[in-house]
């Protein structure tokens, strides 16, 4: 079967970036406007057009570069700031001392704090706190030392809003690495589930095989029985264990946490008669109940209800005795199907599958109920010392309940 590589991205800091170029935008035109709104009162209105032109240009054309942290470096951020903050000093150059003292705006007004919030979003709280403290000192500047109230209140917005920004996004960058390391445990555990019982149906049925029977001849057989049981010990731990691949961070730090995982991909998208793939199983000792009627499922929840049906007469066959009986019966209802596998043969007694899930023999807790929990379906396990199992296997028919856990992970 095919797979294929799909690769997630997760970042909650790439919606920052694009508020902040719409933020520069319409805080320029605003700045802009106030300058014509009372261009008559300013003194030295030469002083303010050629700066204002600067900051249009510059502002217009460095968009792409508050577009993603990579392209936002740190020599833009520096420029940036420069014209902020030489548009704060200059206003001492066009306005009036008694309009500065009246409280005229600044000639970037609150242009300036987007030079701020672009610190706060590359850096975090202590880039935000150090372009934030330059700005307080050219207001201060600008005020000859004597704030008025309006730009103490305005300094300590930018200040608290700029750390608190950059804090958030700090902690928003440390939850992505975190689920981008919680996503990747998981689809590992999959991974390794799915592979434990492909290993299981094949791997280990035939090492204990080799055990069992060296064992009963004897001689070098007993030897190579032996061996072959240490193996099996050896691989049911692997498959038990297995490694967790490392999370990937993307170079982009704008892009967030980089998930990639490998997931099968159907090779038809036909659906399958769960009949045919279940036609192989009846036998002497088993006995198959079907409708008449094709059961359809989606090509991939066919074949592992089939191996789960597998796995489940593997398991009569070596707890209940190959000359066991079994009846397989294939029920197809409106909204799901339903399997149910019986046995005539001991029983399970109580107890005995955790104690075997803790001996690392998976066989009920990968090779049935994985399978089941994997195509969202159940599988129920019932068992009475002496009247034999029952293994009822639900799956339903909508497919999408399978392909929706897929595309979470």
């Amino acid at each position: 079967m095919a797979k294929r590589e799909r690769v997630m991205r997760m970042s909650v800091e790439q919606p920052l970036w694009r508020a902040l170029a719409g933020y520069r935008v319409l805080t320029m035109v605003y700045a802009i406007g106030l300058f014509i709104s009372a261009h008559d009162e300013v003194a030295h209105p030469w002083v303010a057009i050629p700066y204002y032109a600067v900051l249009a240009v510059w502002t217009l054309a460095t968009l792409p570069r508050v577009a993603n942290a990579a392209s936002c470096t740190k020599r833009f951020l520096t420029l940036d700031l420069t014209i902020a903050l030489a548009g704060i000093l200059l206003t001492r150059l066009a306005e009036t001392p008694a309009r500065i003292e009246a409280g005229a705006p600044t000639l970037p007004s609150i242009w300036t704090a987007g030079a701020v919030l672009a610190f706060a979003i590359k850096g975090g709280w202590r880039w935000a706190a150090f372009a934030s403290t330059l700005v307080a000192a050219a207001n201060l500047v600008h005020r000859s030392g004597v704030p008025t109230r309006d730009t103490v209140h305005m300094v300590l917005l930018v200040w608290i809003a700029s750390i608190a920004i950059g804090y958030v996004v700090e902690v928003a960058r440390a939850s992505e690495r975190t689920l981008a390391r919680a996503l990747e445990i998981e689809a590992a555990t999959r991974e390794r589930e799915r592979l434990a019982r492909d290993i299981h149906d094949g791997v280990l049925q035939v090492l204990a095989m080799v055990q069992r029977r060296g064992a009963v001849i004897g001689g070098e057989a007993a030897e190579l029985g032996r061996m072959a049981g240490e193996q099996e010990v050896a691989l049911r731990t692997l498959v038990s264990g297995g490694l967790v691949p490392v999370s990937r961070v993307s170079e982009d730090a704008a892009e967030g946490a980089v998930v990639v995982a490998v997931e099968e991909a159907d090779d038809s998208a036909a659906p399958v008669d769960l009949r045919a793939l279940l036609a192989p199983y009846a036998g002497a000792r088993v006995s198959l109940a079907e409708p008449g009627a094709p059961v359809a499922l989606p090509p991939a929840a066919a074949r592992e209800l089939a191996a789960a049906v597998g796995a489940a007469l593997d398991n009569v066959r070596k707890h209940a005795g190959e000359h066991a009986r079994a009846w397989i019966l294939v029920e197809d209802e409106p909204d799901e199907v339903i399997v149910t596998v019986r046995d005539d043969g001991p029983g399970i007694p109580e107890g005995r599958l955790a104690q075997a899930e803790g001996e690392g023999r998976l066989g009920v807790a990968l090779s049935i109920r994985g399978r089941l929990r994997d195509l969202g379906g159940t599988a129920e396990l019932i068992s009475v010392p002496g009247q034999g199992s029952e293994v009822e296997l639900k799956v339903p028919k909508d497919s999408s309940v399978s392909r929706g856990k897929a595309e979470q992970r």
